[in-house]
């Protein structure tokens, strides 16, 4: 593995727990679409495959329900977002290093950087790379090659730490060293798509980059 020169991190199940809106907003367009409504595990492994986009929930129906969703999900998104234990002095540790710092994640480029401020996180963070109408998704690797750019480093000198099967495949087509941190997929599921290595906790993950720098 090469020298450790800048840490990506995905969102939602990685560094906060954004869920619930996200959950409470799905489901209640499920009802109205007269659409089975999805347990709370289930939407984190949907989302976390990288294969959340309307079409494969709603068919020819997908840009109603869209809306939909986002006009439900943007009620509360801002007021129920959590940091998960570990986030914050990861990214306090990453700042007193000096290691450049980005988010790649598939949530909208403007509402990931409304959490992130929210959260106070903002000054940590190199660059955002966010969902935009024409910028490809992970599993796609240009999200990944897009942030390694921008912090001016090259793709094999970054690790991509997220939660789900998308992050580990972006990550691994990149050129990055995918980094598993286990809860809607088991570590068996993320290796067998990239992960280098799994952990249970971003504190264990900060452990493991203290060690190989």
């Amino acid at each position: 593995m090469n020298t450790i020169k800048a840490v990506l991190l995905d969102m939602d199940g990685t560094i906060v727990d954004a869920f619930p809106p996200i959950i409470r907003a799905l489901n209640q367009t499920f009802v109205e679409y007269g659409l089975p409504q999805m347990t709370d595990r289930e939407v984190k492994r949907h989302t976390g495959r990288g294969d959340c986009s309307m079409i494969s929930l709603f068919g020819d129906k997908r840009e109603q329900a869209g809306i939909r969703f986002l006009e439900i999900h943007d009620e509360d998104y801002l007021q129920k977002i959590r940091p998960l234990p570990g986030a914050e002095t990861l990214f306090q540790w990453l700042s007193e290093n000096s290691i450049p710092c980005a988010i790649v994640t598939s949530k909208s480029q403007i509402r990931a950087e409304a959490q992130l401020q929210v959260l106070g996180w903002s000054d940590y963070v190199g660059v955002v790379i966010g969902k935009t109408k024409d910028r490809p998704e992970k599993p796609d690797p240009t999200p990944v090659l897009l942030a390694c750019e921008a912090l001016g480093v090259a793709a094999v000198d970054a690790v991509m730490i997220g939660d789900g099967v998308a992050d580990m495949k972006a990550g691994l087509r990149a050129g990055c060293t995918p980094i598993g941190l286990c809860d809607g997929f088991s570590a068996d599921e993320l290796s067998e798509v990239g992960a280098a290595y799994c952990f249970d906790s971003l504190t264990q993950v900060q452990t493991w980059l203290q060690q190989n720098l």
